[in-house]
């Protein structure tokens, strides 16, 4: 889910290059094909807007298409400054990274408490370690699905199926750091540590391919959100952020 640009789309070319069957979708249909081109016997595509109350049952047709499903990977965010605080931009940004988050991520659960087993994984971001002045909605926003995926790793633990079996769902949080996607505007802002898209993605492979709980990726970031945490909270309100 959010196969079109950034790091969703390098890594479904990662795994449609190491022979991965693979169901893309995102709201513009016009990225979809260019990216079905370049593996036309391995991908299939579906427009889904997660923002909208079809998008479950598009992602059903989606999986059908392929055959089922073994990984949901949920790569679809946005996120913006805004420290005059628009109304409309933190709207938004609440509606994609929770709601259509939400209606996704709950949507491959489903799924997979149907199959028995499966394995879920979420670009969410370090912003959500800590409240961002500069980011509110944006760091509240990953702050909720890092809480969101460990709630549900904890539901599915204790989740019995009808075979009197344990429902077995994995779930790899994925949290980066700043990577040089259309997300980010470079000309406004400049973002410490920057990273490519095509590293991260390669990272991001890795950790779902070992089945990781949480994934940090790069170590910088692992040592910044070491750092952060470290923070009282009456000290971090009174840090400068550009």
């Amino acid at each position: 889910m959010g196969a079109t640009s950034g790091m969703g789309r390098e890594v479904a070319k990662i795994l449609a290059e190491k022979g991965w069957m693979l169901g893309i979708a995102a709201r513009r249909e016009k990225k979809l094909k260019e990216l079905q081109s370049l593996f036309p016997q391995q991908i299939e595509y579906q427009v889904i807007d997660i923002e909208k109350e079809d998008a479950p049952q598009l992602l059903r047709s989606l999986i059908y298409k392929i055959g089922g499903m073994d990984l949901y990977f949920h790569g679809s965010g946005v996120g913006w400054h805004n420290k005059e605080l628009e109304p409309s931009t933190e709207l938004k940004t609440c509606s994609t990274n929770v709601l259509g988050f939400t209606r996704m991520v709950d949507a491959a659960w489903h799924y997979f408490r149907e199959k028995g087993d499966g394995h879920i994984a979420v670009i969410s971001s370090i912003a959500g370690v800590k409240g961002l002045g500069p980011a509110p909605s944006y760091s509240a926003t990953k702050s909720f699905d890092n809480t969101y995926i460990q709630a549900l790793a904890q539901l599915s633990r204790s989740t019995i199926l009808e075979n009197g079996k344990r429902l077995k769902i994995r779930f790899t949080d994925i949290r980066p750091g700043f990577v040089d996607t259309p997300l980010l505007d470079t000309s406004k802002h400049h973002y410490p540590m920057l990273m490519k898209p095509e590293k991260v993605a390669r990272k991001i492979v890795r950790a779902i391919e070992r089945k990781k709980r949480t994934a940090i990726i790069d170590f910088r970031y692992r040592i910044l959100v070491f750092l952060w945490r470290m923070i009282p909270g009456f000290l971090w309100e009174r840090v400068k952020l550009g």
